[in-house]
């Protein structure tokens, strides 16, 4: 046994109580690191947990990455895994108003649905919370596994481009991306407002398996809301039809929505790119 318990109406880690049920408490990451982590979200038993002993599992998981790195991926793995488990916990909406639709697949979703059903005639609780732990043990590796084995060898790609945008057309508003899959969007904005710019760059390209793409970046925490998508009488239209009205050879396509486009060549996504800023204002 760890030792660890966390429903004791107590947290007190000299004693290894870590529960959040009780009157008074308010603490969030931001109180519990004196200001170091700027999340103001109250903190269930997962996040006091986390809190105390995630840079120990961190230790374990992935022993080889930098001091640095594992500080880098304690902070994220924070924001985008235990964060939302603490929200969920305190009964915390992610967003002001009546959903748009219903989100049912999330974390929490996937342990509910695991719990005994209520007109089983057996009802197993502790062979169902088996699963549940199992469940979210490898969920939390996995994410883990990714920060530090994709997501961050992603940022020297990223950063790269980041630096060589000037190169790509003088406007410095379009970066070319090596690495099919790439994930780029977090590295961009944190390098942008790195470097004092956020918002500047509004288009990147990028090779997928048989075209290149043209992706418009996103207004950042904003969800499908685009800095500048592709022109409007595009959206929706491919092929010969779409290189017709924009005058670029070998298009493939533009989504409905003007988020991404793709042409068989990187000179022809980068000339749509092109051709958006200009036909937009932005050249």
């Amino acid at each position: 046994s760890s030792g660890i318990n966390a429903e004791y109406g107590v947290y007190d880690p000299t004693t290894h109580r870590y529960d959040h049920h009780q009157r008074g408490f308010t603490e969030t990451m931001a109180s519990v690191t004196n200001g170091k982590m700027n999340f103001e979200t109250k903190l269930s038993s997962a996040g006091l947990v986390y809190h105390h002993f995630g840079r120990e599992v961190l230790n374990q998981l992935i022993p080889d990455i930098s001091e640095e790195n594992k500080a880098v991926i304690y902070r994220r793995l924070y924001e985008y895994f235990f964060e939302e488990v603490d929200a969920v916990d305190n009964g915390i909406n992610a967003t002001e108003g009546k959903p748009r639709y219903h989100v049912t697949t999330t974390l929490s979703g996937r342990v509910r649905a695991l719990n005994p059903k209520w007109n089983d005639k057996e009802q197993d609780f502790d062979g169902q919370f088996q699963k549940a732990m199992n469940l979210v043990g490898k969920e939390l590796t996995d994410r883990v596994e990714g920060m530090a084995r994709v997501w961050l060898p992603a940022l020297e790609l990223v950063k790269q481009s980041f630096e060589d945008r000037f190169s790509v057309h003088p406007s410095g508003k379009i970066i070319k991306l090596a690495g099919e899959g790439c994930p780029w969007k977090e590295h961009l904005y944190n390098l942008e407002e790195e470097a004092g710019c956020e918002g500047s760059v509004l288009y990147v390209i990028s090779q997928s398996s048989d075209s290149h793409r043209v992706m418009a970046v996103g207004v950042r925490g904003e969800g499908f809301t685009n800095r500048l998508s592709l022109p409007e009488k595009w959206m929706g239209v491919r092929d010969d039809a779409l290189s017709e009205i924009s005058g670029i050879p070998q298009c493939v396509f533009v989504h409905a929505n003007g988020f991404i486009g793709g042409n068989k060549t990187e000179e022809g996504a980068l000339a749509m790119a092109v051709k958006s800023l200009e036909m937009q204002g932005h050249a």
